[in-house]
């Protein structure tokens, strides 16, 4: 930063700005635990069994302490090439009608806590409204640092047991929702995308009911066509912000299928000890005849499902990162 001209490329200041920002981050806390532990160390080798007082506060001081080591252990565990990015959410109804859509909605209102509760800004990209209540399908960007490391471990169908609130003789209903995340990724990364691969359909957004939202052809789909993937967005303000929005999704989306496709391949040459499973049930929110949440991964489960479902998702994310360490080693 200090050479001259660094100041005169605005795009690669920000970039380095931002990486000096993350890795200031990751050193200063624990430049200062480091020099807390110095002080406590250096305390405890000059109080006596008298001084209850000082014995109290040093007691105290290690407890606080070692919950910053605990936080400060936890982020060792986001150290993969893009845990320290943004994150492009994703929520699709699985079959159930209006019973899949509304719990659509209750994911989406869990994971706008989570990404709350973390500092996050949350920002909606696309959403399909159902017919009658609730969400279809919904995207989502999740910005803040580390916000992929931690929201990568809600890939999977997500299983939900209840009594309907849509069946008028209360009987007990069972649906399911798949999560997709993926990391947001540079404007610069190395991915190659044709314009002559490329199908672009612009169209009105559309609200509950299939009612149009604005009165322009605003919101745009693109759909890849050598792979079949869609991006589409239709909350920016034009059409081009939303075709620039679309392009970012589609170029992350067709950079996570590359990665897979690696991660496939390493698996069947065995370098790989975790199993690769796109669309597994990964969780189960049971809301009756009792209440849990139970991760089928980790075997992580709680009882206090509204904890949950306000966005206390930590104690399963890092059951999962701390899994996925162990099944490297």
């Amino acid at each position: 930063m200090s050479l001259p001209g660094f100041w005169d490329n605005s795009e690669n200041s920000t970039k380095v700005v931002k990486e000096l920002k993350r890795l200031k981050s990751m050193a200063e806390p624990w430049q200062k635990a480091n020099q807390k532990y110095a002080e406590l160390d250096e305390l405890a080798g000059i109080i006596t069994e008298t001084d209850k007082d000082l014995i109290h506060n040093l007691t105290s001081d290690i407890a606080l302490l070692s919950g910053e080591l605990e936080k400060l252990e936890f982020k060792t565990l986001l150290s993969q090439e893009f845990d320290a990015n943004s994150a492009i959410l994703s929520i699709n109804a699985g079959a159930g009608g209006t019973e899949s859509c509304d719990w659509v909605s209750m994911l989406l209102r869990m994971y706008i806590r989570f990404g709350e509760s973390h500092g996050y800004s949350v920002k909606t990209l696309d959403m399909l409204e159902g017919e009658e209540a609730g969400v279809k399908n919904v995207t989502i960007l999740i910005e803040g640092e580390y916000a992929f490391g931690y929201l990568k471990a809600e890939r999977g169908v997500h299983r939900l047991v209840r009594i309907s609130p849509f069946d008028s003789n209360k009987r007990r209903h069972t649906s399911f929702a798949s999560v997709d995340v993926i990391p947001e990724i540079a404007e610069d990364a190395d991915i190659k995308i044709e314009d002559k691969d490329l199908r672009i359909d612009v169209y009105r957004s559309k609200g509950a009911g299939g009612q149009s939202v604005n009165t322009t052809d605003s919101a745009v789909r693109i759909t890849h066509i050598p792979t079949g993937i869609v991006a589409q967005c239709q909350n920016e303000r034009s059409q081009h912000q939303n075709k620039q929005m679309a392009l970012k999704i589609l170029k992350a989306r067709l950079y996570e299928l590359e990665r897979e496709k690696k991660e496939e391949e390493l698996a069947k040459q065995g370098a790989l000890k975790k199993k690769i499973e796109w669309g597994s049930q990964i969780r189960s929110y049971v809301m009756h005849p009792y209440n849990m949440v139970k991760d089928h991964r980790t075997e992580c489960e709680t009882g206090d499902v509204d904890k949950i479902m306000n966005g206390g998702l930590d104690e399963f994310i890092e059951a999962y990162l701390k899994q996925q360490v162990l099944n490297k080693e």
